[in-house]
């Protein structure tokens, strides 16, 4: 493993009293090793082995069709969704295999939240695009807990403010950026560990993807984030940590600014420096 080794990794999967001498911050959230993904008979990943950092920013870099997207997918199992997709190595969330039969989906979802390239509001009201996920999740006991979820919500999204006095209004009367607020703000609502977001400014202007950044860097203090952009200037914005992919390989990860000024890989420099993506 490249950032910790396998006995403290074991013991965020010990019961709480065994576990509680571990200083879970320096654990990360994520531990890949080993993750290929076939689809049919093409193999789409190759032996990825990375650790996604706790409360930090991970972006994921690399020309189209490399394989990032693919990998993001992994870490909340939207691949399932993919009848010819097929999955093997390990992924372990807090050191639990994500993909342990007995594991529970649903939740996992709930704890690992997606965020999505266009803006995909509910055709519901902006309160009940945010108040969805904890209804249906149990986390509010009473009329008064769910308005408190969907405030403190917004307001962590940074749209509470703008959306306030029209809570019963749809969501997909919003602009562009507002909409993927929102979405984020649901996304945050069921207080997921961790939130991914595939290239979530690629359909916004540049005024918006100032505020969905801003945002990104507020969000890190108490939610782990794993971004995929083609935008390496974005990269090198908001994230602590970068790895770079490149004809399904992740080729190299490491801080950012490393990454950026000094990478090991000739195949990381020749991508930064323009010569092929």
């Amino acid at each position: 493993m490249s950032a910790i080794d396998a006995e403290t990794v074991r013991a965020t999967a010990m019961p709480k009293s065994d576990a509680a001498t571990v200083n879970r911050s320096n654990v990360p959230a994520f531990v890949a090793e080993g993750v290929n993904v076939y689809y049919g008979s093409k193999q789409a990943l190759k032996d990825v082995a990375i650790d996604i950092n706790r409360n930090q920013v991970t972006a994921l870099i690399g020309p189209s069709g490399c394989g990032k997207s693919t990998f993001l997918r992994c870490l909340n199992r939207m691949n399932d969704i993919i009848d010819i997709c097929r999955v093997t190595g390990n992924i372990l969330l807090d050191g639990q295999d994500i993909y342990d039969k007995q594991l529970d989906v649903v939740q996992l979802r709930a704890r690992v939240g997606m965020v999505f390239q266009k803006p995909n509001p509910f055709p519901k009201s902006i309160y009940e695009n945010v108040a969805y996920g904890p209804r249906i999740h149990g986390l509010a006991r009473s009329k008064a807990e769910l308005d408190e979820v969907v405030q403190t919500s917004l307001e962590r999204a940074g749209l509470w403010k703008e959306v306030s006095d029209r809570l019963n209004q749809p969501g997909t009367g919003l602009s562009g950026g507002q909409q993927q607020r929102l979405c984020i703000a649901r996304a945050i609502a069921v207080q997921p560990e961790v939130i991914l977001m595939d290239e979530p400014c690629s359909a916004l202007d540049p005024i918006a993807t100032a505020k969905i950044e801003e945002l990104i860097d507020e969000l890190r203090q108490n939610f782990t984030i794993v971004i995929v952009t083609h935008s390496m200037q974005q990269a090198a914005r908001v994230s602590q940590r970068t790895g770079f992919f490149h004809l399904g390989v992740l080729v190299e990860t490491g801080d950012t600014e490393q990454i950026f000024t000094n990478p090991h890989d000739k195949r990381t420099q020749d991508y930064i420096t323009g010569r092929f993506g």
